[in-house]
């Protein structure tokens, strides 16, 4: 049975620090994780392929790595879309026509206009849906185990374009979520054959790469809400205003004689996405105030109270914690009034990280 407001706030002082059960406008559901997006890649259809001389392999087991490539080719200052479509055309007619090849040989291609463009069929099909792959041409004992990416140009002794870079980024990032591949797993072709491919400046590449495109899938999220943010900040009228200590936090702070009342001051955030998230906060110290406020946090899977003590410490950012966080737009902490401790509690500012 779901505990009220009035129950969970009350324990905050039973629990100390500890989960209390429960409803407290906890969210039971939330949106989905929001996904690395398309970064625009354009079909075998849309830049005209022509169709494989041969049926294609296609398995259900998915990729577990990425190969990076260069297609050793005429460093082109010809960035346009048109160009880049040619490129595809002229690789799939070479594989076919002069290495007897059934279609394309990698999955994937991008030009060093920044365009991107599906290689062998089905491969786009299969990333779209984050399921299967078809097995490729581009690195013997890898075909069916890693996502080729061809990079226009040759990279021995210069590096890619920026929009090229970029895109590249883009899409590893795509194919690492889609497939739940590790961004530590994107490689060089010459990792695994005797090759100069894909260049020496762009293989020296790839560390930067890989962190890149880490960032890009877990970026770094970080959002205040101080008790004078609109809209993100509620209290009643119980909850005066103060500018008395100068450890403040913005132009003021709320604070509330303790009570064994659900009087909290809520702050609301606005989730990106259900992740782990450092929850910090600030408030002024005084030797008036509470040696044992609590902060009841709105996690997932049940609420957690954490009780600081707010004589000490204060002017400063002071972790309470990691949480489980769901996504969406609600009020993620409070601060309760009913606290077992003697003296004002005080509601200033929180941020919080993901991390």
């Amino acid at each position: 049975m779901a505990l009220s407001r009035r129950s969970v706030f009350r324990g905050a002082v039973v629990l100390g620090v500890g989960a209390a059960a429960g409803g407290f406008e906890l969210r039971a559901s939330a949106p989905a994780d929001a996904a690395v997006p398309n970064p625009g890649i354009a079909s075998c259809a849309t830049w005209g392929a022509r169709d494989p001389s041969s049926p294609l392999t296609r398995i259900s087991t998915n990729p577990n790595k990425i190969l990076v490539h260069h297609t050793a080719t005429a460093n082109s200052t010809d960035y346009s879309q048109a160009h880049a479509y040619a490129l595809a055309r002229s690789i799939q007619n070479y594989h076919m026509d002069s290495n007897g090849w059934s279609d394309t040989g990698q999955h994937l291609t991008v030009s060093r206009g920044g365009y991107i463009m599906e290689g062998r069929h089905y491969s786009l099909s299969h990333l779209n849906n984050g399921s299967g792959m078809v097995v490729g041409a581009h690195c013997p004992g890898q075909n069916d185990q890693a996502i080729g990416i061809e990079n226009e140009g040759t990279y021995m002794s210069v590096g890619p374009t920026t929009a090229l870079y970029n895109k590249l980024v883009d899409l590893c990032a795509y194919i690492c979520y889609q497939y739940g591949i590790s961004a530590t797993r994107i490689y060089g072709h010459r990792d695994f054959l005797s090759t100069l491919c894909p260049g020496d400046v762009l293989y020296s590449m790839l560390p930067q790469l890989r962190t890149d495109v880490a960032n890009r899938l877990t970026p770094t999220w970080s959002t205040i809400v101080d008790n004078s943010t609109a809209g993100r900040f509620t209290a009643s009228a119980s909850w005066g205003v103060s500018t008395y200590s100068s450890q403040r936090y913005g132009p003021d702070y709320r604070y509330a004689n303790p009570q064994a009342v659900s009087d909290g001051a809520y702050y609301k955030v606005d989730i990106p996405a259900e992740a782990q998230y450092r929850i910090e906060v600030w408030y002024p110290a005084n030797a008036g105030y509470n040696d044992a406020t609590p902060y009841v946090v709105f996690a997932k899977g049940g609420n957690q109270v954490v009780n600081v003590n707010q004589r000490t410490g204060g002017g400063a950012w002071r972790s309470i914690g990691t949480f489980t966080l769901v996504a969406g737009d609600y009020n993620i902490l409070a601060v309760s009034r009913w606290a077992s401790g003697v003296g004002y509690v005080i509601a200033d500012a929180i941020r919080v990280t993901r991390v």
